[in-house]
């Protein structure tokens, strides 16, 4: 290949400009453009594809070949890994994703050949951590290799049904005199993998580093190349982690697989709900809620103090929860309860680590603030849940029976709702529903 001119490239987003520029005008990121060589691709790298015959679409086959590996990753991918899916696990550095995808590789190896190949660690350094993770198999190989040409020839002779690289990153293409990890070598690496899976039926999990902001390094083209983006979430100094879908050609992305950090690798964890609340005890300012990761609903319990401010400016703090959320819960209260919040400390808490978006948490949160400010225990048989408006009115939340027969499945008795949805929700055995239309209903209730 020959170098026609060389442009600047954004390393964050992949914009390119015909020189340097301080400010990314893509993506506002600062000095982050690097120069680069421009090349031409060689005819024969388009030749080398056969040309597809349109057929009928009735004609199609439907059935996928997948192979299972173990139930929390199976529910996220959609069953297991798809025969030539080219699939990407994002996440912070630390957070396990090695451990997890060497823990599908031994599961995946009990059924079909599998190729972990690390760029990052020495065979001897990936065997040690299966030894701490107490994991044998004998259909699995092992390579320290960061050369993509290698790579493939590593592929076409042992023709793996899986093939996972650590990471993308790391890997580089000799066509480019290009550093491994810049916004060319990861497009381009990246397509030669996808060209290959979808020639051989090789399944291809490629691991990718992520941003300070959140994101998946490396152009955002590659989350349009690959079948699947993955994400996997967790905090250091917990040792519970989420497995998200945000892309899956070949399943639902309301799924997330919950996991516990252990000495022994990745735990699965079969009942989420009992783990979150099993510290909770009798306080003013717990309240349990149930919320939805994905199309399971689990338990978490929100925590709230309100404290008299001695420095004359309130402390708003929240942890696990959006802070301007908060904000505006704490302003109903005190316009639509009467609530005196204004010269007080706020901190709010969601127990075990855990972050929740979504906005059927916010009359737990508003429950937990008034039970503190009051003084009054919630009884820990209470479940809460609605989504609050300016005008202090409840509105109506997805899935509400689905949280409320998991909060009857851990043997709460009293579920507070939206009106709304009381009406449309099964009863289930043992378990009061009361409907709530504004947040003020709920202050009388206690």
């Amino acid at each position: 290949m020959s170098s026609l001119k060389t442009v600047f490239i954004c390393q964050s987003c992949g914009n390119q400009s015909p020189k340097w520029q301080g400010r990314c005008p893509d993506c506002g990121s600062w000095n982050s453009f690097v120069e680069e060589g421009v090349y031409k691709t060689s005819p024969h790298i388009l030749s080398e594809s056969t040309p597809s015959e349109p057929v009928l679409l009735d004609h199609v086959l439907e059935e996928v070949e997948r192979i299972p590996t173990f139930q929390e990753l199976d529910r996220v991918l959609g069953g297991g890994f798809v025969q030539g899916a080219l699939i990407l696990v994002g996440g912070a550095p630390g957070v396990g994703k090695s451990t997890l995808l060497l823990q599908a590789s031994y599961a995946a190896a009990e059924r079909k050949k599998v190729l972990y190949i690390s760029g990052e660690e020495s065979e001897q350094q990936t065997k040690l951590r299966g030894g701490r993770l107490g994991l044998k198999s004998s259909n699995l190989l092992i390579a320290h290799e960061i050369s993509l040409d290698v790579i493939l020839s590593h592929l076409k002779k042992i023709k793996p049904a899986v093939a996972v690289i650590d990471s993308i990153q790391t890997v580089y293409k000799s066509d480019y005199n290009q550093a491994p990890g810049s916004v060319t070598q990861v497009r381009e690496c990246a397509g030669e993998l996808q060209r290959f899976c979808k020639q051989s039926g090789t399944t291809i999990v490629l691991v990718g580093h992520i941003t300070k902001e959140g994101s998946i390094a490396g152009p955002r083209v590659l989350e349009h190349i690959v079948d699947v983006v993955l994400y996997f979430e967790g905090e250091n100094h917990h040792s519970y982690r989420i497995l998200r879908a945000f892309k899956n050609r070949f399943g639902s992305t309301q799924e997330a697989g919950i996991f516990e950090m252990t000495a022994g690798g990745l735990a699965e964890v079969q009942n989420p709900s009992g783990l979150f609340l099993q510290s909770r005890v009798d306080s003013p300012g717990s309240v349990a809620v149930p919320v939805l990761e994905g199309q399971r609903a689990l338990l978490m319990e929100v925590q709230a103090l309100v404290t008299h401010s001695w420095y004359g400016i309130p402390k708003r703090t929240a942890a696990g929860v959006d802070l301007n959320r908060m904000a505006m819960i704490l302003a109903v209260l005190e316009k639509r309860c009467g609530l005196k919040l204004g010269q007080s400390d706020v901190y709010l808490n969601v127990a075990g680590g855990m972050k929740i978006k979504e906005p059927a948490i916010d009359l737990a949160v508003a429950a937990a603030v008034i039970s503190n400010t009051k003084d009054r225990v919630v009884p820990q048989e209470w479940v809460v849940f609605g989504e609050i408006g300016l005008g202090g009115e409840v509105r109506a939340v997805p899935f509400a029976e689905e949280r409320v027969k998991e909060a009857a499945r851990i043997g709460f008795n009293k579920v507070f709702l939206p009106k709304t949805n009381c009406s449309l929700v099964s009863n289930p055995s043992g378990i009061t529903l009361v409907g709530i239309t504004k947040v003020q209903e709920f202050l009388c209730s206690f």
